[in-house]
């Protein structure tokens, strides 16, 4: 055999680096994430050309809108986890605000420890999260509807009961508590990094992101909600219990609202029976930007944590350039509408890339 023959024989089976180059280019582009991180870059660099004189990108413009984007992120996150298990939560928003009084109610009122109070209404918020889950596993019905009717019970009963108990929609107060000195060291304290204040909040989304990414990628759990959501009956076959996550997944949507509301019962002294209103269509748009499909069986929490950086971004960034904020919704609308353009075009790109 000549040398000439061996070099074609060699170059025959030896990998070409730009094929190698491509599979990665592939698998990249297949992470649900990418879209929205290439908007959130984008949305970043808009921002700082237009407003960074007035602040955007200063410590303390950064740490204004991750603080806004935690609290959505720490919702979205678990949406995100439900939306790949192919459901919906529509009761978070109602979950949020009736948490939050349960707390104001047992701890002003009642002069409960501030802990035990957080201890009871996170209680609610599990059974409140397992009789949706129980109901939409029963019924057969969407998820959709279920959960849009428990948002109204929600927010009826909270509404009504705190008139009773209270006679007002308001209650302040929460800072003559007992306990809550602690409670505001864990759930609404500083952290002073290079001459800003970040409040812990941040820190508890990104753990929970952490946290949401190491289950769905790194578990059995993490499987049974891909499989769970992308088909339900293939994963029932292989021995997947389907209901029983599910149920666990709204579980977890709504100990995120109660999180919430926490953090902000704690940060302001006080409760709303209105607080929350329309949180859970926000954290829904979150998770879209961040690449998960609405028929469920693909997602990240990753993206659903970017998403929900996009959206504080936005509500931010529009300030500091001294934009009217009536334009807030508009610039959402199109970012979620960009978003899922560039979403399905880098799908469609990757699928095609051979």
């Amino acid at each position: 055999m000549t040398a000439s023959q061996i070099d074609i024989e060699q170059r025959d089976v030896e990998p070409d680096d730009r094929l190698q180059q491509t599979h990665v280019v592939r698998r990249l582009l297949l992470r649900p994430e990418v879209g929205a991180i290439i908007g959130a870059a984008a949305l970043w660099v808009y921002f700082a050309i237009v407003a960074g004189d007035t602040g955007f990108l200063s410590m303390r413009g950064t740490a204004s809108y991750l603080e806004v984007s935690a609290h959505l992120g720490i919702l979205a996150v678990a949406v995100s986890l439900l939306m790949i298990g192919g459901e919906f939560d529509l009761s978070i928003g109602s979950m949020i605000g009736a948490a939050g009084m349960i707390i104001a109610i047992l701890s002003v009122e009642h002069e409960l420890n501030m802990w035990v109070s957080m201890l009871a209404a996170l209680l609610v918020a599990m059974l409140v999260g397992a009789i949706n889950g129980v109901i939409v596993r029963w019924s057969g019905l969407p998820s959709f509807i279920i959960t849009l009717a428990t948002l109204f019970i929600i927010r009826g009963l909270t509404i009504a009961l705190t008139r009773i108990e209270t006679g007002r929609t308001q209650l302040g107060g929460l800072d003559d508590a007992a306990g809550y000195d602690l409670a505001k060291q864990v759930f609404d304290s500083n952290i002073d990094l290079f001459g800003a204040a970040f409040p812990i909040s941040i820190a508890w989304w990104f753990g929970l992101t952490a946290l949401a990414t190491w289950v769905l990628l790194r578990t059995p759990f993490g499987n049974w909600i891909f499989g769970a959501g992308g088909n339900e009956q293939a994963a029932r076959n292989v021995g997947v219990p389907v209901n029983r996550v599910k149920i666990l997944l709204f579980v977890c949507t709504a100990v995120a609202a109660w999180l919430v509301a926490v953090i902000q019962v704690t940060a302001t002294t006080g409760a709303d029976v209105l607080r929350g209103t329309q949180q859970e269509f926000f954290a829904i748009i979150a998770v879209v930007i961040g690449g998960t499909l609405l028929t469920g069986g693909y997602g990240s929490a990753i993206g659903a944590a970017i998403g929900a950086l996009i959206f504080g971004m936005v509500r931010q960034g529009i300030v500091y350039a001294g934009v009217d904020a009536d334009w807030f919704q508009v610039f959402l609308g199109v970012m979620v509408l960009i978003a899922v353009l560039i979403n399905r075009y880098v799908r469609q790109r990757a699928m095609g890339a051979r």
